[in-house]
């Protein structure tokens, strides 16, 4: 193992109070939409391509409308972020200082533009970090994008650390071996590795 790429939310921090507040916000001062987002709800959608989490959002919206509302509340909650850091999780800034003076890390998530960015920038952890990619920057899903750093970094043995089936499943596709975070926001039932907190991985890799 050569180097890691990791999911962010469910994994590296948990920002759904902040990204549910955000977006309720936007839609009862904006939109003028009578509708509550929970951090409970934005769990089951984490992980999940923006126009999937438009449609289950607004069902009754043409698709037009979906992705242009959901599209104002990732910018509304890219906004919240930079102003307030989300909750990381325990001992994740030693772990990340640990790791990466011994492999390269990147960051591969199903998010908009922006929002890795607003991560980097919120937690100041922009030096740990090689690269990163999403699908407001590609058009592409979560196991294209997986392979896009693999080759443009010439990763020749990478895993990647994430909280959700369709991380897994992404790795699969991708050819990736997955690290199961099971503090996240999912279940996995037959991942590679599994962690119950980031500095675990520093056991996986031996570097305790």
């Amino acid at each position: 193992m050569d180097s890691i790429i990791f999911d962010v939310d469910g994994t590296l921090w948990d920002s759904t109070e902040i990204v549910a507040r955000s977006w309720t916000e936007y839609l009862h001062n904006h939109e003028k939409m009578d509708i509550t987002v929970s951090s409970q709800k934005l769990t089951t959608l984490f992980g999940q391509l923006l126009p999937d989490i438009a449609r289950q959002m607004f069902p009754d919206l043409s698709e037009s409308e979906q992705l242009r509302i959901i599209k104002n509340c990732c910018e509304a909650e890219n906004q919240a972020l930079l102003k307030e850091c989300a909750p990381l999780y325990e001992d994740l800034k030693e772990t990340l200082e640990t790791l990466s003076r011994h492999l390269p890390l990147f960051i591969v998530s199903n998010c908009q533009a922006g929002y890795i960015e607003a991560f980097l920038e919120s937690t100041g952890f922009g030096a740990y970090f090689k690269g990163h990619l999403c699908p407001g920057d590609t058009n592409m899903a979560k196991a294209e994008n997986i392979s896009k750093i693999v080759a443009d970094h010439k990763l020749q043995s990478p895993v990647y650390v994430g909280d959700t089936l369709g991380d897994f499943e992404a790795c699969q596709k991708a050819g990736v071996p997955f690290v199961f975070a099971a503090y996240g926001f999912g279940e996995v039932p037959s991942p590679d590795y599994r962690i119950e907190r980031p500095k675990d991985l520093l056991t996986i890799f031996s570097l305790n």
